[in-house]
């Protein structure tokens, strides 16, 4: 283990073994890192652990810098964990150069289909019994995070002392198609909130739509930049501040007459796939429950005729952005992920996807649990949330247009204060 400081924290790392199959616990080990923070001023105090679940999937955890953001909040009364999920951050990872070793595109899917929300959870419980000597400890879930916490109430409840999540109840039975047939329709309203807000982008966008029908258009990675690949920089109307980032975006596009070089770097940072392949390649399969998923977003897209670009390009409606899904064409069009298409197209097919939550064991929780649920979330729909609120045996849910998605992130500990006190019977 290695400790160091930073202003009014000490962090540990830590490194664990774990199987790669849970099923197989004497086979394939890889390594899941985590890094412990606690309060300078507490460092030899009796703290109940927290255990910080990322968004996602694919991601890997937080690296803070002092007591930053909700994690000031945990401080007062936690020593935190921040996990790497399996195949993120430190961790063993599972990229491109990691899956080439394994030869076939089946055994590369293969392989993948262990880094679900199951296999954390089992990840969790190893390193839980490992640092608390089997005392439950505290859950944090952000967005996938909060998956990970209804799949970890699931099947390892006794693991848990409570539970906190944030913009992240699934839908316990919803398919990938449920899930699209309503986010779709919200990120509707949020491009509508968005050109109300700036009208002057319906212009901005077209000029741009039109400029990549008709051009080859590559970012400075390699990466095809197509009409369809610039409306997926509209995953970011569904952050606290994305309305705004993305007329910034689309503020001064060309420079004489071609895509801006500014423009084109700024849009590798929203399109690339880069820092989190897994993201793109398990983020359908994170709602998988005995059924394939067969690239669901691109299907159900074509229920929704407003976002085909072409009227856009040539001028005659507003240009749709898409939301957070993940289409085929993104494969191929990834240097990154390129590699991986057939490895991609196996896993959408994959029917055989085991259970992720257990709906009579929730029915039955005795974990204290308390969510907040974003009335206008982009990423996670409302509707299914409250669904399953109300499917979880005494969970409390505070229902918000205050904060979107990242509420957790931006509201300086005020979201996971509330939740504290809701669990705590202060409010």
């Amino acid at each position: 283990m290695i400790s160091f400081r930073q202003p009014g924290t000490i962090l540990t790392d830590h490194v664990f073994g774990v199987p790669l199959d849970h099923g197989q616990a004497d086979g394939e080990q890889i390594e899941v890192f985590a890094r412990e923070v606690v309060a300078a001023d507490k460092a030899d105090a009796e703290l109940p652990w927290l255990l910080f679940l990322q968004g996602g999937p694919g991601f890997g955890a937080p690296r803070p810098e002092g007591r930053e953001s909700w994690l000031d909040r945990a401080l007062a009364d936690y020593r935190v964990l921040l996990l790497d999920q399996r195949g993120t951050g430190r961790s063993s990872p599972a990229s491109r150069q990691r899956l080439a070793r394994l030869g076939s595109a089946q055994a590369q899917a293969g392989y993948l289909t262990h880094f679900r929300a199951d296999s954390i959870v089992l990840d969790a419980e190893l390193i839980r019994r490992e640092l608390t000597g089997d005392v439950p400890w505290t859950v944090l879930g952000q967005s996938f995070g909060g998956f990970c916490t209804v799949t970890y109430l699931s099947f390892a409840p006794h693991g848990i002392r409570e539970a906190f999540i944030t913009g992240g109840l699934p839908g316990l039975a919803v398919t990938a198609d449920d899930v699209y047939r309503h986010t779709y329709r919200t990120v509707l309203a949020k491009n509508a909130a968005h050109y109300e807000r700036y009208p002057g982008d319906v212009a901005q966008a077209q000029r741009v739509a039109s400029y990549l029908a008709d051009h080859d258009v590559r970012l400075p990675d390699g990466a095809v930049l197509s009409v369809q690949a610039f409306q997926a920089a509209g995953h970011m109307l569904g952050q606290s501040g994305g309305s705004h980032a993305l007329h910034y975006l689309l503020e001064n596009p060309f420079a004489d007459d071609e895509l801006s070089d500014p423009f084109l770097y700024a849009l590798i940072d929203e399109l690339s796939f880069a820092a989190a392949p897994l993201y793109a390649l398990l983020h359908e399969a994170c709602y998988a429950q005995g059924s394939a998923t067969r690239w669901a977003a691109q299907r159900v897209r074509a229920e929704f005729a407003e976002f085909d670009p072409g009227p856009a390009a040539d001028g005659a409606a507003p240009l749709m952005f898409t939301g957070e899904m993940i289409y085929p064409w993104m494969i191929e069009a990834d240097p990154v992920l390129r590699p991986l298409r057939e490895t991609a197209g196996i896993l959408a097919e994959r029917d055989d996807w085991p259970p992720l939550y257990d709906p009579a064991r929730l029915a039955g929780n005795e974990v204290p649990v308390a969510a907040a649920v974003y009335y206008s979330d982009m990423y996670v729909d409302r509707e299914f949330s409250m669904q399953t609120a109300q499917a979880i045996r005494g969970l409390q849910t505070w229902v918000t247009s205050e904060y979107s998605h990242d509420g957790l992130r931006v509201s300086s500990g005020a979201v996971l204060s509330r939740l504290i006190d809701m669990c705590h019977g202060n409010i």
